[in-house]
């Protein structure tokens, strides 16, 4: 490496990561991991609660339900268009 420390840092074009300071030191590997602020399980949750409350809402007739269940797509968008230095994080292993 040219420089040492080294910046690292990590984009997908849209959001780029906080820059990472790496030191490195010869005969010594550096494990990373590139992480997403939205985990597998928030998916998960957010799209069987989208799916019960609209059915909840299409059922009983009441619009309001049908409104919530969109509260979490509308999470998840806040969390990408707004939040992007957040979205994508690196993390030492």
């Amino acid at each position: 490496m040219p420089t040492n420390p080294t910046k690292l840092v990590v984009t997908d074009g849209f959001h780029i990561t906080s820059p990472l300071n790496v030191t490195y030191a010869k005969n010594y590997t550096r494990y990373f991991t590139i992480v997403c602020i939205i985990e597998d399980a928030q998916l998960i949750i957010g799209f069987i609660l989208t799916l019960v409350l609209y059915a909840m809402g299409l059922t009983s007739g009441i619009i309001f339900l049908q409104m919530l269940s969109m509260m979490p797509i509308f999470y998840f968008l806040f969390l990408y268009y707004i939040k992007r230095k957040d979205f994508i994080r690196i993390q030492p292993v």
